[in-house]
């Protein structure tokens, strides 16, 4: 195949292809607009990438000449396998944005028209993305989430309803935004908008409870402490279920990390485990393999073991002990270093005869032998050493433990 020599000042400085829309910033150099987009919206850049001058406008100029240049040369090598590059579509702006918005208020009927439209535009680029939110769409998406969360606690609304349509609609644009922080704390304020997605967790189908996991560990990131510690029961139950569903990857996650950021807070972790949050982690960890996802369920099962409630549920599971030492050193340091902090938590304030001789029975004992041996790191040593030290009367003389790392247990 014949090799195109393509005029250097028909490619993108960002991305050296073949510009389809060029466009012009403040400094005077011409970019590709999805590769620039990508650079301002996308990885929060506010510098020219050639010039690394500031930008303090990210306004765009499409620049027409080189544009029709570039078409036709394009046309011109048409026997070399080029196509024309068709003529983009004019970039939406602020003032369309609030026109749709204005209109979906004054006429409901075409909500979820509008919805589509934002949608569609939003899918477009980062920059449309950026155009919505500046233009005050959060607030108008927000509140049709609300009207559909107020209803689900009066009356039972069919998932295939306008408003049941249109709040999944809004949710979807609102998991796509990207929200700054600004926005985010702005949501985290607005209690009805919380609730509203709790109920949407509750009622809403797989789709929107995914969506909805994830805007609230996105605003709760941001929350400040009297958020924190003021939510309720019902969301963490809500969120167990997530769990236990698997509604998605992203939403599983999310719903960890959730778990993980609220727990340090007032009564949160008794909240957790009344909400059945420690049976479904062990039974997740019973056959979970990401290493991943294997470090963060483990982490929220150490936060949750640091209050008596949450130690005495795991002690309930049959599989709790053993599944939480069976990760050590079979997951990562990091893994294996929660694991320890579990068991410590146990064996520090729930030491009974009974969980003693279960730890030696399911290999705990000799997996915290087997620790000092190994290259684990130094603290996930010291627990473990710790551990067997408070307990050594017991374990020390056990057949339980092998031979060969016995001769490894520390002396009191």
């Amino acid at each position: 195949m014949e090799e195109i020599d393509v005029p250097t000042h028909f490619l993108c400085p960002i991305s050296l292809q073949l510009m389809r829309d060029p466009v012009t910033v403040s400094t005077g150099i011409t970019y590709d607009r999805e590769s620039i987009e990508r650079w301002l919206f996308s990885c929060n850049n506010n510098t020219c990438p050639v010039t690394k001058q500031v930008l303090l406008e990210a306004d765009l100029t499409p620049n027409h000449t080189l544009r029709r240049l570039i078409q036709s040369w394009c046309t011109l090598n048409s026997s070399l396998g080029i196509e024309r590059i068709p003529t983009p579509k004019p970039p939406v702006n602020k003032t369309q944005i609030v026109k749709i918005i204005d209109e979906a208020k004054r006429f409901p009927h075409t909500q979820l028209k509008s919805l589509r439209k934002l949608r569609s535009f939003m899918l477009q680029s980062e920059r449309n993305k950026a155009c919505i939110e500046a233009a005050g769409a959060v607030d108008f998406l927000a509140t049709t989430v609300k009207s559909y969360g107020s209803s689900l606690t009066e009356v039972d609304i069919d998932d295939g309803s306008d408003l049941a349509t249109a709040s999944d609609e809004a949710l979807s644009i609102l998991y796509h935004l990207n929200l700054s922080e600004s926005y985010l704390k702005k949501l985290v304020n607005d209690d009805k908008f919380v609730g509203s997605l709790v109920q949407l967790l509750k009622h809403g189908n797989y789709q929107s409870r995914a969506y909805a996991t994830v805007i609230l560990m996105s605003i709760f990131t941001v929350a400040d402490p009297i958020h924190l510690v003021s939510v309720k029961p019902e969301f963490f139950t809500e969120i167990s279920y997530v769990l236990s569903d698997q509604v998605s990857q992203q939403a599983f996650k999310a719903a960890l990390k959730l778990l993980l950021e609220l727990c340090p807070w007032g009564r949160n972790r008794i909240k957790a485990v009344e909400g059945g949050a420690v049976p479904i982690l062990i039974d997740l960890l019973l056959d979970m393999t990401d290493r991943r996802v294997c470090e963060l369920i483990l982490n929220v099962l150490d936060q949750l073991c640091r209050c008596a409630e949450g130690r005495a549920e795991l002690l309930n599971h049959e599989a709790g002990v053993a599944i939480v030492s069976k990760k050590i050193l079979r997951v990562s340091h990091v893994g294996s270093d929660r694991a320890v902090r579990i068991l410590t938590s146990i064996c520090k304030f729930s030491a009974t005869a009974r969980v003693l001789q279960e730890m030696l029975q399911v290999g705990a004992v000799a997996k915290l032998c087997l620790v000092l041996q190994v290259d684990a790191s130094l603290k996930t040593r010291e627990r473990a050493k710790e551990i067997l030290k408070l307990h050594s009367r017991i374990w020390r003389a056990s057949p339980c433990i092998p031979p060969r790392l016995l001769s490894c247990y520390p002396s009191s």
